[in-house]
């Protein structure tokens, strides 16, 4: 695809327009190559008006995948985030108990969607020694290594591969994942507030929302040690999950926002 959008730049604007995904991963690619890229220029370039243009960049930015800039886009800047192993190592007992009540919910013949993440590593863990027969539709490629080898029919999602994460994101991942209507989804985030979860990786936002979607029940697993914290970009409403699966209870404003969301607590004993 990327081959394909690279020879269409040296045509002149009488040639065939590339569609929204080409345009979003052309914008991608140009932006490995270079630190910004302009509107104007690319509009030329895809013989698009800069109106079409602007509109790919804000798609982009609110996958967190570009930083938007006067006049074009940037490669977002990325803040001192630990990677998925460093994470992996902290707080593990937790994400283990949180792992396995997660992991219970799923029943035989289900079909579920499981982003990124070091607690839903776990829960595909638990979900694996269950021997649960399901489909499962991931972006995470330990997840899919995880469960690949047992009882579970395992669908990996395209896109752009983050090494730190061992997933992938973008535009391929998030119309991939809307062909799909699944039973339940597992996510995670990053933190945990009155206004609802949040993430910091670069793309896994729209990666939750579009699991969001697609799903019937809605879980997100979460340590409570992220419980009043928020990441870079929000993932959606309190009222958009059905459960939070976590080690204990919150308190205070954020138990009151539960409740008044109608989100079910699921504690990991």
């Amino acid at each position: 695809m990327a081959e394909a959008g690279i020879k269409a730049q040296h045509h002149d604007t009488g040639r065939m327009r590339l569609n929204k995904t080409e345009r979003r991963d052309q914008i991608l690619l140009e932006l490995k190559l270079r630190p910004h890229v302009r509107i104007s220029d690319l509009a030329a370039r895809f013989n698009v008006s800069t109106e079409t243009v602007r509109r790919d960049f804000d798609a982009l930015a609110d996958d967190g995948l570009v930083s938007r800039a006067h006049g074009g886009a940037s490669a977002p800047v990325q803040g001192r985030y630990p990677g998925l192993d460093e994470r992996a190592s902290a707080r593990v007992e937790e994400r283990e108990r949180i792992g396995r009540r997660a992991a219970q919910l799923v029943h035989a013949g289900e079909t579920v969607m499981i982003d990124s993440g070091s607690t839903t590593i776990q829960m595909a863990r638990s979900l694996a020694y269950l021997g649960t027969p399901c489909t499962v539709i991931t972006n995470s490629i330990p997840v899919a290594m995880t469960l690949g080898h047992g009882a579970a029919q395992v669908i990996l999602c395209p896109g752009e591969y983050l090494p730190a994460e061992s997933a992938v994101v973008g535009t391929e991942t998030l119309e991939f994942l809307s062909g799909f209507n699944v039973d339940r989804c597992m996510i995670g985030a990053s933190g945990m507030s009155s206004e609802g979860p949040s993430e910091t990786v670069r793309g896994f936002a729209a990666v939750k929302r579009a699991m969001l979607r697609r799903a019937a029940k809605r879980h997100l697993l979460i340590d409570a040690g992220k419980f009043g914290t928020r990441g870079l970009a929000r993932v959606g409403a309190l009222e958009e999950l059905d459960s939070v699966v976590a080690d204990r209870r919150p308190k205070g404003d954020l138990l009151s926002a539960f409740q008044t969301a109608g989100v079910e607590i699921v504690l990991a004993q």
